[in-house]
């Protein structure tokens, strides 16, 4: 599943969503991590983390990180709908 992410917190709900589909507690996850459960629940809430913890997230979920050009949605003209 590919998840687009323009904000913090939209890339919390994102990373809430994988975990909690991995059937993992976000307790678990931060002491996958070597973090505190209040660390991930700021990333997940917040969307507020260093990179370093958000990398080590995305690795503990088994993620990536792929950058690419925002896509650009077409907007028909009333006129071509019918």
């Amino acid at each position: 599943m590919i998840q687009a992410a323009r904000t913090q917190q939209q890339l919390g709900v994102a990373l809430s969503r994988y975990r909690k589909k991995q059937g993992i507690s976000q307790a678990e996850l931060g002491s996958r991590i070597c973090k505190r459960q209040a660390t991930v629940s700021n990333l997940e809430t917040a969307g507020s983390a260093t990179l370093d913890t958000l990398f080590v997230v995305l690795s503990a979920l088994e993620l990536e990180l792929v950058i690419q050009s925002r896509r650009k949605f077409d907007i028909l003209k009333f006129g071509e709908i019918f």
